[in-house]
């Protein structure tokens, strides 16, 4: 009697911050689907995480990032990457998988790298409309690599043969959000703002766009409903503002529940990570970004100018965004609804609602693996 066949093992290795892990999430959940098993490598800040993630197994590997030039500093990153390395390589020799990919961030390195030197076929996926240098490093050792946007390795004709663009993977809550269509605000009837910037640009948020809301005519007050994320340490005087003007807003430093509060809104304040740029162009909401400055990879810059090519968002630089600045782009969009939705049908052109299947279906080529709903079609 024949013995069954063992299921295809995946190990995906993703940096421990949501930029990185949303997109492997859908990915390991779409492989899940597909009879594959998956096993998540990655570093100490993600352990928290690792319990929601499907994933049969969470494998912590040491990994630094270059946090300063100084010789010092690039001897004590370089053992804990050569330390990362000798552990996945332990690993990967005990896992034997079928394929790993990467999704980015230093943690990703070691058991990318120990992947090549086994031969095991291995596949990055960049998120960011740039590649990041954790990526870069890797990028000419792997077999493949899979883009969110078309273009991104242009410049260099020998990665450029290896790229496939396939979106970035959204989570399930996503997928779901992007059901509700886009309904622009009524003349004179509600106008829903959302506002978040993660753990970089909260505090930016806080200072600046109550103030812009103070700065906008008092009509428009009664129509705001905001929905703001802040630090706990910003919220007194970010509810005080509020308050004091008679405008509807909820504040708090985290929302679960972001996906549904994006389709639920007319317009989005936020940063431009990847995953933030992701979610937008899924849903297909309008929003006016303000890329992190001084990034060294300038990462969000590059997200931002794809959806404002796109013509669904508005760019400002940071030193730009001011509280006159967003009092006026917030007034000429309330008062051009149709504007917003010219806004909300561009972005979503842009959007990839299948971007896991696509990368899944790319990783299984790379690993020469056939699941049954490969062979049915």
């Amino acid at each position: 009697m024949a013995k069954p066949r063992r299921a295809p093992l995946v190990v995906v290795a993703a940096g421990g911050t949501g930029g990185h892990l949303f997109p492997a999430e859908a990915l390991s959940a779409t492989l899940a689907q597909r009879g594959v098993l998956v096993d998540l490598a990655t570093d100490v800040r993600a352990t928290r995480y690792g319990g929601k993630f499907p994933a049969r197994a969470t494998h912590v590997i040491p990994a630094e990032t270059i946090r300063a030039r100084n010789p010092l500093s690039l001897v004590k990153t370089a053992s804990v990457l050569g330390f990362g390395v000798t552990r996945a390589w332990l690993l990967l020799g005990r896992l034997k998988p079928a394929a790993v990919i990467g999704f980015g961030g230093y943690p990703t390195i070691p058991t990318v790298l120990a992947a090549t030197m086994r031969h095991i076929p291995t596949l990055i996926h960049e998120q960011n409309g740039v590649m990041g240098r954790a990526n870069r490093l890797l990028a000419p050792r792997v077999s493949a690599i899979a883009t969110s946007f078309a273009g991104v390795l242009t410049a260099d004709r020998r990665l450029a043969a290896k790229e496939t663009r396939v979106g970035n993977p959204v989570r399930p809550a996503v997928v779901a959000a992007a059901a509700q269509p886009y309904a622009a605000p009524e003349p004179g009837g509600p106008l829903r703002l959302l506002i978040f910037g993660g753990s970089q640009g909260a505090r930016i948020m806080a200072d600046v766009v109550p103030a812009a809301v103070e700065r906008l005519e008092p009509a428009l007050w009664g129509r705001l409903k905001i929905v703001q994320q802040a630090r706990e340490e910003d919220m007194p005087r970010v509810k005080a503002l509020y308050a004091r003007l008679k405008v509807v807003a909820e504040v708090a430093p985290f929302f679960a529940d972001l996906p549904a509060r994006i389709a639920g809104s007319h317009l989005i304040i936020a940063r431009s990570g990847a995953s933030t740029v992701a979610e937008l162009a899924a849903i297909g909401r309008p929003a006016i970004l303000v890329p992190l400055p001084h990034a060294l990879d300038q990462d969000q810059l590059a997200n931002a100018n794809v959806l404002e090519k796109a013509g669904g968002a508005i760019r400002i630089a940071q030193a730009e965004f001011s509280p006159d600045r967003l009092a006026a782009e917030i007034s000429a969009l309330a008062a051009e609804p149709r504007r917003l939705t010219d806004m909300a049908e561009r972005v979503r052109s842009i959007g990839a609602l299948d971007a896991a299947d696509r990368l899944a279906d790319l990783l299984l080529r790379v690993a020469n693996v056939q699941t049954k709903e490969m062979q049915a079609r």
